[in-house]
């Protein structure tokens, strides 16, 4: 299961940014967190293949040792990727899950030359039998890392949060405890890097909270008790009036908090249960998806957010049927598209409004979507667990421009960079690039 989270700065709106850490100008060139630049699923200058096959548009194809459903991340020449990998070593902890592995594992972030796929290095942060299962479609590595082109940290949740320089050396690492998982699905939030501030949502079967952390040294900034059951959506940051707000969505409450001290600024009613689709925001506006055992869409007027916003004009328009379950929705221009549960069921609404602009219609040819979309060079591409993507173009009118099928099966999402699209299926690694 692709469970969610990540962010970068980006202006998209006078008086509104979305995201992480300042970067340079070429920043918006990488892909450095979950959900992209953005952190809206968008490669803004990305223009990958709208074809390919495994004999066709391929430049490298990598076996991925493990599992893992984190996405790839990419800075500059280097593409990172974490995953979870057996050991021969018997597992001693007991405990209850779907899915329990036998043997302890190594939780590893691996750095691979973009042009060739070579590994450049290979880490391991910890070696660890799990406290508990997870479901039998998600992963002991499912969080996606975050980088800033300095350092780049990799969460494994339970198994801690590691900041690595560029070249793999340990810099500090930070152990927030142990998860308890409603009903064992296991864990998959990604972090946040905005600034100097690595954000955590802690959202469990426990004690659950929203934590601060600087990224230079791992101590605590702020943390805030949240009263949530377990989610596994990941956080976003807008920023409105000079504000920066960490926006979050989950069961009981969506809410925002400040950036800098942890406030809580507002709040509204909650998602469905099982909150896994990040929010996603531009032009003033945020909007909360899930579709777990009901349906919920929400887009949220920042500048009319106050106290408790159930209700009240923050909402500029709702709707409850057809929405996503693990995906989060793509925020392309002005086009909203997502799809309806895990299902090749896809709609594209005027992000604006809310007016259909087609859908829920079937896509042929794929099935079961836990991967995101994303969208480059004016196309949305939408991985499935059997092995295809369909690629459509992007507008209000629905056209399908390419299925393409390779030998592997996709539940992590994708990257993009450049004129390349970076696939992560359950055995290996693809960059998809032109071949001439």
């Amino acid at each position: 299961m692709k469970w969610i989270a990540g962010i970068v700065v980006v202006a998209v709106a006078v008086g509104l940014w979305l995201g992480m850490t300042p970067t340079p100008a070429d920043s918006r060139t990488n892909w450095s967190q979950w959900r992209g630049p953005d952190a809206t699923g968008v490669s803004p200058d990305g223009d990958p293949p709208v074809e390919w096959s495994e004999d066709r548009n391929i430049r490298w194809k990598v076996a991925i040792p493990g599992k893992g459903h984190a996405s790839p991340i990419i800075w500059e020449q280097t593409v990172f990727v974490a995953t979870a990998v057996p050991t021969d070593r018997p597992n001693p902890v007991e405990g209850e899950g779907q899915v329990k592995p036998a043997q302890v594992l190594k939780f590893e972030l691996m750095a691979l030359d973009r042009k060739t796929g070579k590994v450049l290095w290979q880490r391991t942060t910890r070696e660890q039998g799990p406290h508990e299962g997870t479901h039998g479609a998600n992963t002991w590595a499912s969080a996606s890392p975050v980088t800033d082109g300095e350092h780049v940290y990799a969460y494994f949740g339970s198994f801690g949060l590691y900041c690595l320089d560029m070249k793999g050396n340990p810099v500090w690492e930070k152990d927030l405890g142990d998860m308890t998982v409603r009903l064992k699905f296991g864990e998959g939030s990604s972090p946040l890097l905005y600034g100097d501030k690595l954000v955590i949502i802690w959202d469990h079967q426990g004690d659950s909270f929203i934590v601060a952390l600087d990224k230079r040294t791992g101590d605590e900034l702020w943390r805030v008790p949240r009263d949530e059951e377990t989610s596994w959506s990941s956080p976003i940051v807008v920023e409105h009036g000079g504000r920066k707000q960490v926006v979050t969505s989950a069961t009981n409450r969506v809410r925002s908090y400040d950036l800098e001290t942890g406030d809580l600024l507002w709040d509204g009613s909650g998602v469905t249960l099982n909150a896994i689709p990040s929010p996603v925001a531009s032009e003033d506006i945020v909007y909360v998806t899930s579709g777990f055992r009901g349906n919920v869409l929400q887009a949220i007027r920042i500048g009319a957010a106050q106290g408790d916003i159930t209700g009240s004009e923050a909402i500029a328009w709702e709707l409850d049927r057809d929405t996503p379950y693990v995906p989060s929705p793509l925020l392309y221009g002005d086009h909203l598209y997502f799809v309806k549960g895990n299902n090749g069921i896809l709609s594209c609404l005027n992000a604006k409004t809310g007016e259909t602009h087609y859908g829920p219609l079937r896509l042929e040819g794929i099935e079961g979507v836990y991967a995101s979309p994303v969208g480059a060079g004016d196309r949305v591409y939408l991985p499935s667990q059997n092995g295809t993507t369909i690629v459509i173009r992007k507008g209000s009118e629905f056209e399908v421009l390419a299925r393409n099928t390779l030998e592997d099966g996709f539940d992590a999402s994708p990257a993009v960079a450049d004129k390349e699209l970076y696939l992560r299926g359950r055995k290996s690694l693809y960059c998809i690039a032109s071949d001439s």
